[in-house]
Parts: structure tokens; C-alpha cells; sequence
């Protein structure tokens, strides 16, 4: 099925309820590739899956490096500390 996203203006674009509820989700990943934009759903309990994936990847934070699922993880349990 494909529907017309629309960007607010601060960049944001909603996931229809549908899919959010079809996958059971509310975390999604979206990967470019070339001209194409592909939006995968984020399944927290393959952990293997997970650590591979960046979480934050704008400029202003880890000057534009990004954060690994993982460690974001180790950084959160050592702030509960």
C-alpha cells in the first residue's frame, strides 16, 4: 500500500496508525538508498538486529557521527548508576 507522507515544517512525518498497529511498533528505521527513502520496522526484541543500527545521526549531536543503539544503552545504565 502507498500513501502521501507530508513533512511538518520541522521535518516530521507521521506513520499511518495502520502500520504502526500491523507491526505493533512505534520505532521504525529509515535507510537511503540512492533516491529511495525505506522505512523498516524497529522490533526491540531482535537485540542482535538492533546494535547495528544508529539512533541519533543529526549534525548537532555527536557531531554528526551518530550513536549506537548499544551504546546509547551503556550510556543510559551508567546514568541510572
Amino acid at each position: 500500500m502507498a500513501t502521501i507522507l507530508k513533512a511538518t515544517s520541522r521535518g516530521q512525518v507521521t506513520i499511518p496508525m495502520a502500520w504502526r498497529k500491523r507491526f505493533k511498533t512505534d520505532q521504525f528505521i529509515a535507510t537511503m538508498n540512492n533516491d529511495t527513502l525505506e522505512i523498516t520496522p524497529l522490533l526491540l526484541n531482535d537485540q542482535e538486529k538492533t546494535s547495528d543500527y544508529t539512533v541519533f545521526d543529526a549534525i548537532r549531536d555527536n557531531n554528526g557521527q551518530g550513536i549506537k543503539a548499544d551504546d546509547l544503552v551503556k550510556i543510559l545504565k551508567k546514568l541510572q548508576a
